[in-house]
């Protein structure tokens, strides 16, 4: 009768079958194999949610990409966190329901609705990494580099959730008749806690260190762009209030030959960061060889970043540092550097346009009044030509083995190019090791662990104000932690195990003195059946 139910069997059988007055009866088979799917999806989409977060690092890539594609600026990136988290968030609810069927001994018996939601849910996770394994080959690389900062409390973690599992697996183990079936519960379960509690043999982190190395410094990368429109002078400025060492910026020149600082480049490339559809709604698809730097800085340069708030940022920002943003122009290679020389900062930059732009960029900087020494010269175009005629510049290379081949003693590379180890043997040999771009405080905290000399960010705000990683430790404290928890883990499974055995010999002896009691009143064919 349903007043004899409990709200909580009404409810679990509910949300997971849709059968509120009674469940139904329903192949086992069938609900075995709807479990072991929920159970993978449910996974699966814990795991894309986790890649997702990891490479939130490098979203405005994804955006950036999408930009190209559709010409209109969305988070797109964003957009996929958030629909992946529901999905996720849904399937670990409904695995949770469907544990705690099985633990109250209610048939298993998934609606419909929830298995086209699930096949939803797996075709998204398929999608997502078909994607980046064809357009992001490069982000399954800080995916592992993640897990260097993520597995010691992804085993912690593993540890409590088997823990906590096992209580299920003993009940099965004691529900069951064959030994067959009890062999292998046991054997499967020993064989998972194997694998997870010696796992930390495996886990090889920077962070798990007893001296810790130095901070990085840190680069602005095209300033501030998360508190100001990237490229211009506002964002330098708010860079320097993060004590940068150096402002990062990319180099072009105009029709008139005057260096001037943008990112994009080629036809269309006033579209993302400047209202050129309204100023010069007849040449907005020209590249920057057709505007003169008088046109450029007629345009605004900090709209689009009001407009679109691109990273979520615009609420940090005062109503008098909107009215700035809003009145930024292009700027020119020559404000930088007397910015540069004011705050006594180094710039690097890219040449957009290769060898072209390089002898008039080098004339602006010998022009001016910048120490050369704050220079970091990194395009490998002009390079020997640039060695001749400005020997003070201090040369920055983008590889390793030409770095090497010039006796260099400087790389900047992307972060997720070398290994933890590779970083600390450059260091160590004196080679100032600059990643890019490092916006996440996980990344930053690992590099840290590693010993990179500095990184450029679009976060400067954020990871200035980080006295110390996230998290590291002294590896016996770490060892401490790994063997404590799994004794721990260890003890609590064999109470588990003791407590369901228990727990199935009470029921049994509860059932033999019920029948004892009933003796008189059976019939003689279950007089027989009893005594047998």
């Amino acid at each position: 009768m349903r007043s004899q139910e409990s709200i909580f069997r009404i409810c679990f059988r509910g949300v997971y079958s849709c059968y509120w007055t009674g469940s139904r009866d329903n192949n086992q088979r069938c609900a075995c194999f709807w479990f072991s799917f929920l159970s993978l999806v449910s996974v699966s989409t814990l795991g894309w949610v986790y890649i997702c977060f990891i490479a939130y690092n490098d979203h405005s890539d994804v955006n950036w990409k999408a930009f190209e594609k559709f010409s209109r600026w969305v988070n797109w990136f964003m957009c996929v966190i958030i629909l992946s988290s529901v999905m996720a968030i849904y399937c670990l609810l409904l695995l949770l329901f469907s544990l705690f069927q099985f633990a109250i001994k209610e048939p298993l018996d998934l609606h419909w609705l929830h298995k086209v939601l699930l096949f939803l849910g797996l075709v998204i996770v398929v999608v997502g990494i078909a994607g980046i394994s064809s357009e992001w080959k490069e982000e399954w690389s800080t995916i592992h580099l993640s897990l260097q900062a993520t597995a010691p409390f992804l085993q912690l973690g593993a540890v409590v959730a088997l823990t906590m599992l096992s209580w299920l697996v003993f009940q099965s183990y004691h529900r069951t008749q064959s030994a067959a079936s009890k062999a292998l519960i046991i054997g499967a379960l020993v064989a998972v806690s194997v694998a997870i509690f010696l796992s930390p043999l495996l886990i090889h982190s920077p962070c798990i260190i007893d001296k810790l190395p130095p901070k990085p410094a840190l680069i602005g990368h095209r300033g501030a762009p998360v508190l100001a429109p990237e490229n211009t002078m506002m964002s330098f400025r708010r860079s320097a209030e993060c004590e940068v060492i150096a402002f990062e910026t990319d180099v072009q020149l105009s029709k008139d030959k005057k260096p001037f600082l943008m990112h994009d480049n080629g036809t269309k490339f006033l579209r993302r960061t400047t209202n050129v559809d309204v100023v010069f709604p007849e040449r907005e698809d020209n590249s920057n060889s057709d505007f003169t730097l008088e046109e450029l800085q007629s345009l605004k340069a900090g709209e689009w970043f009001l407009k679109t708030d691109p990273f979520w940022s615009v609420n940090l920002l005062s109503e008098e540092e909107k009215e700035n943003a809003r009145t930024q122009t292009v700027p020119t290679l020559s404000e930088l550097l007397d910015l540069a020389k004011e705050r006594n900062i180094s710039v690097i930059f890219d040449l957009k346009n290769g060898s072209y732009d390089c002898n008039v960029t080098v004339t602006t900087i010998l022009n001016s009044s910048i120490s050369h020494n704050l220079i970091w010269w990194l395009p490998s175009t002009c390079r020997e030509d640039v060695k001749k005629h400005a020997q003070s510049f201090r040369q920055v290379y983008s590889n390793v083995s030409e770095m090497k081949d010039n006796n260099g003693s400087f790389l900047n590379v992307k972060y997720s190019s070398l290994s933890t180890e590779e970083i600390r043997n450059l260091t160590s040999r004196n080679v100032m090791v600059n990643l890019w771009v490092v916006n996440e405080r996980w990344l930053f905290s690992l590099l840290w662990c590693s010993g990179a000399s500095s990184v450029t960010t679009n976060t400067c705000h954020v990871l200035s104000d980080m006295s110390h990683p996230d998290w590291h430790l002294k590896y016996c404290t770490y060892l401490i932690i790994w063997i404590t928890a799994d004794l721990v883990s260890l003890v609590l499974m064999v109470v588990l195990f003791y407590l369901q055995r228990r727990k199935k010999s009470r029921n049994l002896l509860d059932s033999s003195l019920n029948r004892k009691e009933m003796y008189p009143f059976l019939s003689k064919k279950e007089h027989v059946s009893s005594f047998e």
